[in-house]
């Protein structure tokens, strides 16, 4: 090769040299921004736990939502974390990211399990919700049908003392019709209560459902996004 040939390479290769360094400092950026957003992911971790409350399905399903939902900021990090493969990472990095490549397998894991898990606690949720709000209208609807009994056993006189207590007055009607009046108002009561609770129940169940949903499929998601990181970070767990 000539001399004039040899001149040509140079800038070049200059070059070629400044711009492999920019890309390992580049490559160096994320990684430290990855480190820094699983940091972050672990701080959320940690503050969902603390305090933990196994066995309550309130607890539980919060905190699985909680889980599915801060996801996509470790799944990022990782991301950069691996990015580069093996180039211009320390002896320690190496052995960091073959942990790391491991965890991964163990995060998908752990989104898999949480499905069932999930489903469970929603079954369990509605049946609880169900419950309160049957207990508490019939709480009510009993407390009307006392109303019931005392005006159908009340004597005139009672009948306007208890319209007074309530800030309403006789207004020129007899007992019997202001009985009756208000015997209708209170099987109106009645009815609403019923009416009430069944759209109570219904919109809840309904609010838990969709939550299930999001977060059963997201957790699934998850799992196949770690799943997958674990697979193509090979070159991690192979490094010595």
């Amino acid at each position: 090769m000539t001399k004039s040939n040899n001149d040509k390479l140079i800038p070049v290769v200059q070059e070629l040299q400044d711009f492999a360094f920019s890309q390992l400092s580049s490559m160096t950026l994320l990684r430290v921004l990855g480190y820094g957003l699983l940091l972050l992911a672990l701080f959320d971790i940690i503050e969902m736990f603390v305090p933990p409350n196994f066995m309550n399905p309130v607890w539980e399903f919060q905190t699985f939502g909680a889980l599915v939902e801060r996801v996509p900021v470790p799944l990022i990090g990782l991301a950069l974390v691996f990015y580069g493969e093996l180039h211009g990472r320390s002896k320690w990095e190496i052995l960091f990211v073959k942990v790391l490549s491991w965890l991964t397998l163990l995060f998908a894991l752990l989104f898999f399990l949480l499905i069932p898990l999930g489903i469970g606690n929603t079954v369990r949720l509605n049946k609880q919700a169900a419950a309160q709000i049957t207990t508490a209208s019939q709480q009510q609807i009993s407390q009307a049908e006392q109303v019931e009994k005392q005006l159908n056993a009340a004597t005139p006189e009672q009948i306007d003392g208890f319209l007074k207590s309530q800030g309403r007055g006789i207004e020129g009607k007899n007992p019997e019709e202001l009985k009756s009046q208000v015997l209708s108002e209170v099987s109106k009561a009645k009815t609403q209560i019923t009416t009430q609770a069944k759209a109570t129940q219904s919109s809840q169940r309904l609010n838990l459902l969709k939550n299930s949903v999001k977060w059963n499929l997201g957790a699934l998601l998850s799992g196949t996004l770690f799943f997958t990181i674990w697979k193509v970070t090979k070159w991690a767990r192979i490094s010595r």
